[in-house]
């Protein structure tokens, strides 16, 4: 799944904090944008990856196949 599919997948505040630093908006813009302080950007943008991270990790868990099953008998 790509970048932009996954962000989709987050809560609304975390996917928009994403999308805007990733079409290259400062902290100031993104903290207008979302009514927050800018100070508090910079740590919503870690959650926000880190949670984009961890989707990304159980999305290619699911995908991969059981080493425990064979598809041959």
């Amino acid at each position: 799944m790509n970048r932009l599919a996954l962000t989709r997948r987050l809560p609304l505040v975390l996917g928009i904090a994403l999308r805007l630093r990733d079409a290259g908006a400062d902290d100031t813009y993104i903290a207008a944008a979302l009514d927050i302080d800018p100070e508090g950007v910079g740590p919503l943008l870690e959650v926000a990856e880190a949670k984009l991270r961890h989707l990304a990790a159980d999305g290619n868990a699911r995908q991969a196949p059981d080493p425990g099953t064979s598809s041959n008998p």
